[in-house]
């Protein structure tokens, strides 16, 4: 199977890593994961990666705390998160480099554009930490800036559902899944599968997203083949 995808950006929640535990890491979860990231890079796929982290902290739901000093708790979230996932892939013979947009030299590079171009022409695997390393930016922004940083040919987008519907399926029997959809659908349909500041910015630099059902790991790995799956959003 040919690739049909040279370099992506994939999305992965903080929650995904976290497993039936629902907080903190679970392995058993995050290394079949790692396993179609891996595929992916043997397969000749650049692969960076921007994680969130709302398996070990929620900033909006953190009371009355400043919400700058609340964003800058999830941002260490996401490096904690980003770490981990460097650990899971190298045990499994991957070259990983972790880059964070908050300073932090003792434990990851900081974030530079050329640096991590360098990284993907070597084979290497990019973990992006610390989101925008911006406050009131959520990760789902992060990732839509890297990618077109990056010039990634597609956002990836792994969820616990296996596409973007009109309500949610696990709600309600008569959820609608969309095959296809432009960035302006999920702004004026307010469809929740990413905020508006992240729509914006993919509809904006031409991005191409796609999301999909992240409870089977392969799916990553036949997103990059090409594979018909999830729901394709389209600049417009």
């Amino acid at each position: 199977m040919a690739l049909k995808y040279k370099r992506v950006l994939l999305k992965l929640s903080g929650e995904a890593l976290a497993g039936s535990k629902k907080t903190g890491l679970d392995y058993d979860t995050i290394t079949p994961i790692c396993r179609a990231v891996k595929r992916c890079s043997d397969a000749g796929v650049e692969v960076g990666i921007v994680v969130g982290g709302g398996n070990f902290w929620r900033g909006r739901s953190s009371g009355a705390m400043d919400r700058t000093r609340a964003d800058h708790i999830g941002m260490l979230a996401t490096a904690m998160n980003a770490l981990a996932l460097a650990d899971s892939l190298e045990h499994l013979g991957c070259e990983v480099r972790v880059q964070t947009a908050l300073t932090m030299t003792n434990v990851a590079e900081p974030y530079i554009r050329s640096r991590a171009i360098r990284h993907f022409e070597k084979g290497r695997i990019v973990i992006f930490g610390c989101g925008t390393g911006n406050p009131f930016f959520s990760t789902d922004t992060a990732a839509a800036l890297r990618a077109a940083e990056i010039e990634a040919d597609i956002l990836m987008k792994a969820t616990m559902v296996d596409g973007v519907y009109d309500k949610d399926p696990n709600k309600y029997d008569d959820a609608v899944k969309y095959e296809t959809l432009t960035f302006t659908d999920v702004v004026n349909r307010q469809l929740g599968v990413m905020d508006s500041t992240a729509a914006a910015l993919c509809r904006d630099n031409g991005m191409t997203m796609l999301v999909f059902d992240l409870s089977r790991p392969d799916n990553i790995y036949d997103a990059c083949m090409g594979k018909s799956l999830g729901t394709l959003i389209l600049p417009e």
